[in-house]
This record gives structure tokens, sequence and C-alpha cells, in this order.
């Protein structure tokens, strides 16, 4: 899914230009038990600080705000690479030959290593924190806007937003925000429980329907509406811990009391193997019954807790 720097350029015309190998190497930059060991000292400092205080509602927030930290680093590097990469494309069209344009050209090369190299260390740091994240809060992480992608041959879990996923697939791109897999499509609404128990039980459920349905489609990729509560987060949960790659179609608050619908429009879209239904209002009931009517099989567990309320209804 993902091609090297270096990958990209072979498929250039380089005009004989030598590629050198990085200024650096993979001892300049933190080693992978390092980045945990670290990582999780603080983890631990953060959550025993804030714990038993007025402001221990309030760790979650900030735990999502170190996971960020690394997202927003990992991001400017990507855009640092994009840049070196443009630069490049212009050269090579506009090559003369010359000794000054070769230099320029070696220049941006290195500068685009620098650039990919640091993304991949700082996506490395991003993931380790967001496994700690997920531990202590039971959540996927996810950026506020855009797609938590992850570069790296030996990272297979993403989480990508549905409009980079439509923006990548019209220019016909093939990288991290292209999922390679079967779509699943998973559905349901945010529940209230009687008790701590009941609530285990509903989370309990969703995790085995998945597990049985990954196990029908092993290279499935999820797809859902990302919400942070309820029984998306659940599901998002649940492929964090198999490295399930994660899409998800977010509401489009412009089109007020359609966006549901459309969101359904889009997701079905995809022609999913499956959809798998969980509790929810009517725009999950009419995501069930459009999709039996494009034939497409509906893992229904809408009756699954009978002890729930859905919010709202």
């Amino acid at each position: 899914m993902y091609d090297s720097f270096i990958d990209q350029l072979n498929g250039l015309d380089l005009s004989g230009l030598s590629i050198r190998p990085a200024p650096f190497n993979a001892t300049d930059f933190p080693c992978e038990d390092a980045i945990e060991q670290t990582l999780g000292a603080v983890w631990s400092d953060l959550f025993a600080m804030f714990s038993d205080t007025a402001l221990e509602a309030d760790a979650e927030d900030i735990a999502w705000g170190v996971v960020n930290l690394f997202h927003r680093a990992a991001s400017r590097k990507a855009a640092q690479l994009d840049r070196a990469s443009d630069e490049i494309r212009v050269l090579l069209a506009s090559a003369d030959g010359s000794e000054v344009h070769s230099s320029n050209l070696e220049e941006q090369v290195e500068r685009a290593q620098a650039a990919e190299a640091s993304m991949l260390a700082f996506e490395q740091m991003r993931e380790a924190a967001a496994a700690l994240y997920r531990d202590e809060t039971g959540s996927s992480w996810k950026p506020v806007s855009g797609s938590r992608t992850s570069h790296s041959r030996h990272l297979t879990s993403a989480v990508i937003d549905a409009r980079d996923f439509l923006r990548a697939r019209a220019e016909n791109r093939r990288h991290a925000l292209i999922p390679e897999g079967t779509p699943v499509l998973f559905a349901g609404g945010r529940q209230s429980f009687e008790s701590t128990e009941d609530a285990k039980r509903y989370a309990d459920n969703i995790w085995a329907t998945l597990d049985k349905v990954r196990d029908a489609v092993p290279d499935l990729f999820l797809v859902h509406g990302g919400d942070g509560k309820g029984a998306d987060r659940l599901a998002a949960s649940w492929a964090e811990r198999r490295e399930v790659q994660q899409l998800t179609y977010s509401l489009d608050r412009r089109l007020g009391a359609r966006a549901g619908f459309k969101r359904n429009e889009q997701m079905l879209s995809l022609n999913p193997r499956y959809v798998v239904a969980f509790p929810g209002n009517g725009v999950t009931e009419r995501l069930v019954i459009d999709a039996k009517a494009r034939r497409i099989t509906v893992v229904d567990r809408r009756a699954v807790t009978s002890r729930s309320k859905t919010k709202g209804e």
C-alpha cells in the first residue's frame, strides 16, 4: 500500500542522477524499546497525577492531546515530503543537464529522504501513544479531522477519514489512504444501560460478532460512522486491537436531518460484503432496509440487548 520515497523515485526518469543513501541511519532516531518505555512511563505518571483529583474527568482529553502532538509532528513532516516531491517533479521537468541543476535535484532528494524518515519516526511514536490511549480509555484514537495512517509496512492498522479516501480514489492513488481488502459496514447507536454488567455484555457481543465476521472475511476493513461514543467507539476499539483498518464516514452537519441518510448512501456505495447492525435510531433502520434491497447480507444484532435503551428513543 505504501511505497517509500526511493521506490517512487525509481519510477521516474532521473536522467542519470544517482541517488545517494540518506545522510542518516536508523540509529539517528529513537529505537522502538526507548519509545515504548519512555511513553509508558510518561503515561503512567500522567494518569497517576490526575487520579483522585478534581481533574480526573479531564484526563482522557489530555491523553488525547498527547497522542495528537505526535500526529501533528508526523503531519508536518508529511507536508515537507510532499513539497520536496513536488519540487523534484518540477526540476525533472526543467532538466538542462547542468551541474547546478543536478546539485539542486540531489538536495531536494535529500530533503525528501530526511522528511520521510522523520515522518515514519513520529508515526511510530504516535502509534505507541495511541496504543496506551486505547488501553487506558478503551477507545481507538482518532484525530479531530483527517486520517490517522501509518506508512510503515510494519503497521497495518489505520483510521481513514472518508473525505481523504474519496479524494485518493478520485485521483487513482494507491497508498495508505486506499485500504486494501473487503469492506464490512458496521452501524449502531448510543446506548444507556442499567448496570456496568449490561454495558460490558453489550461490548462483548459487538467484539464477538466482529470476530465471527472476520473469520468469514479475513481481509476485511471496517467501515463505520466514527462516533466517539456508543457502538462505533466499541467497534473502533475492536479494529484497533485486531489491527484492522478503519474507514470512517462522519456526518456532514450541513445537511441537517438528511446527514445520516446521505452517509448511509455513501457507505453502501462501497458494496460491503456484510452490514453488521446493532441497536440504533431510524437512520440505522433505513440502512438495514437499503442494504437488503441491494442484496447485501445483514448481520442483524438490533435485538441483542433486552435491558438497554437507545438514547433519543
